[in-house]
């Protein structure tokens, strides 16, 4: 087979006409922009890739500026050469190059979908014409060649159909504005380029309707149906099938030559031709163009969701750091402590300490009792079936299995059941309680001081690895009672006269101490507020309570008035009577434990 080639050579090349225009003035000729030998690891490279998409390993690749056929690119069946022509490549320089590396190709496009219809030739244009055979027969057989192994690639590499419909552009074209055929051959060359690579899927049907329409007109419904036909049967032609493939381009040569004389050729049919290809290419063009704005839009919006989500997990863990730093110094610090950590004794609400009272104490041994029955849970059964011993003999079984067994198949019965019986483990309890010591909720301190000792007391005596611990916020915050496993031994008082809010940092102080987030415990934090905050101090709240509930914790919020405000998320109780504070928490802390599962 001859060198395939998409233009005729120009009669000079670009060169020679930048020396013809300095031969008169008597200047020194320019200079090429880059030398031959720049071009060397270009082709190399080009070389290395055109293994992946031919598969063959016995070609070479020459990148240079201009090529001898004088086409864009050239596959060399007998050289097992593929030349390429630099100037696809403009405007970037050799070394602004880099085929080699995957990726690089999407910089130049127009260049790679040209690379890569030369390696479609070079996979699936294996057939040699035999010697002797009719020069016109086998033209059309390179003519049906051209979308019969462009079909073939994207079966194999179906993602490089965006670089073949770049190439159609670049090689379509210049066919068309030099035709190698004249007169109605040439439409039906025009259809066979263009429908045909519609045929195969590298151009959709609306983008060449233009061409469709026109060459109707010009070839007839019934011939274009024939010629549709023939490229049709030449696409399923086998790669090594040089008879099969010379009987469609033979085909062909007849269909053309039975309708020719009864087909008028129109007055400037190439200029026609040109312009509905035009509007072909274009409409592509315009298409890949809104598809790589979607995919870029698509790109820039996945990144711009990871860097959110970057950004949040940066968030979260600096909210940690800080949440884990606050838990520390509240807890591991006695007395009043800013969120930072910096010692605040001017604003410590604690007034002292007592001795809990006899119904305080029988208060926290029926908590104890009913947080002991809230958790106990059955235990589980698993049984088993096995065809020998250990187990209990079902007699059923041990017949059906005897009976198998004498009808001389394989016995499948199991009669022995084993029951296993595993004890569930008891969950602990997780109970956080941020309780409100502002001006306003003066009421709730005595309340909240006993539930605070009531449950702790009661939540040591149920399992040693339950904890609670009470926290007074304002504008500071002051630990009451601490995780620890062991039960309080006196209540410890406070008043509230603070004159701001704070509790973001309280619950974020009570989540890192107790583990609020993390599954396996019953968890619960009560919040005693009013809940009169500004839209920060709210905001705040609400994320973190959000926060735990997406976890699992559940959120309580008490409060005395009928005038308080309802953060968002939590379940709210109002206690008109402060005494009631106690039987409240403990009847959530109860439930909590209860649905745990």
């Amino acid at each position: 087979m001859s060198a395939h080639h998409h233009v005729q050579p120009p009669a000079t090349t670009p060169d020679d006409d930048d020396l013809a225009r300095w031969d008169d003035d008597g200047a020194p000729p320019p200079q090429p922009r880059s030398a031959p030998a720049a071009w060397l690891r270009v082709g190399a490279e080009l070389g290395d890739r055109l293994v992946d998409l031919s598969g063959r390993q016995d070609l070479l690749v020459t990148c240079r500026p201009g090529t001898r056929s004088g086409a864009p690119a050239a596959f060399f069946p007998t050289l097992g050469e593929v030349e390429f022509d630099a100037g696809l490549f403009a405007p970037l320089k050799p070394h602004e190059i880099h085929p080699r590396i995957v990726g690089d190709e999407e910089r130049y496009p127009a260049a790679w979908g040209v690379f890569v219809h030369e390696a479609a030739h070079a996979a699936h244009s294996v057939w040699t014409a035999p010697a002797g055979a009719d020069p016109r027969v086998v033209e059309a057989a390179l003519l049906l060649e051209e979308s019969r192994v462009e079909g073939a690639h994207l079966i194999m590499r179906p993602t490089d159909r965006t670089y073949l419909r770049t190439s159609a552009r670049t090689l379509v074209m210049p066919d068309i504005a030099h035709p190698t055929f004249q007169g109605i051959e040439h439409a039906a060359a025009v259809a066979a380029l263009v429908l045909g690579r519609r045929d195969v899927g590298i151009l959709d049907a609306g983008e060449t309707r233009a061409v469709a329409d026109l060459c109707e007109k010009v070839l007839g419904a019934d011939l274009l149906a024939t010629l549709t036909r023939i490229w049709t049967a030449a696409h399923q032609c086998a790669d090594h099938d040089a008879t099969t493939m010379l009987a469609h381009a033979q085909e062909w040569c007849d269909a053309l030559d039975a309708a020719a004389p009864d087909l008028p050729v129109p007055e400037g049919l190439t200029d026609l031709l040109s312009g509905a290809v035009g509007i072909v290419m274009d409409s592509a063009a315009a298409t890949d163009a809104a598809d790589l704005a979607a995919q870029a839009a698509a790109n820039n919006a996945m990144a711009a969701q990871s860097k959110t989500q970057a950004q949040d997990r940066a968030q979260q863990a600096d909210r940690r750091r800080k949440a884990a730093a606050t838990a520390k110094s509240v807890f591991n610090t006695c007395g009043t402590v800013t969120p930072d950590g910096t010692p605040a004794p001017s604003s410590n609400p604690v007034t002292g300490t007592r001795r809990p009272t006899a119904a305080e104490q029988r208060a926290a041994a029926r908590l104890s009792r009913a947080l002991r029955a809230a958790a106990y849970r059955e235990r589980t059964e698993e049984r088993t079936t096995s065809p020998t011993p250990p187990g209990r003999l079902n007699m059923r079984a041990a017949l059906a299995r005897d009976a198998q067994r004498a009808a001389g198949s394989v016995p499948t019965a199991e009669p022995f059941t084993h029951t296993r019986r595993r004890n569930s483990p008891t969950p602990p309890l997780r109970v956080g309680i941020a309780v409100d010591v502002s001006g306003s909720m003066r009421a709730a301190c005595a309340p909240v001081a006993s539930a605070a000792w009531i449950v702790a007391r009661a939540a040591a005596l149920t399992d040693p690895d339950s904890l609670t611990a009470t926290i007074a916020y304002e504008g500071h915050l002051t630990a009451l009672t601490r995780p620890t496993h062991r039960a309080p031994e006196r209540v410890i008082t406070f008043d509230a006269n603070g004159g701001s809010h704070n509790l973001g940092d309280a619950i974020d102080a009570l989540d890192h101490g107790l583990e609020l987030r993390r599954p396996g415990a019953g968890r619960l934090l009560v919040i005693v507020t009013d809940a009169w905050y500004d839209s920060d101090e709210t905001a705040q709240a609400v994320t973190r309570v959000k926060q735990l509930t997406t976890a699992g914790c559940a959120v309580l919020q008490l409060t005395l008035t009928a005038e308080s405000q309802h953060l968002p998320g939590t379940t709210l109780l109002h206690l008109p009577k402060p005494a009631s504070a106690p039987a409240a928490i403990a009847t959530a802390a109860t439930d909590a434990i209860r649905r745990t599962r």
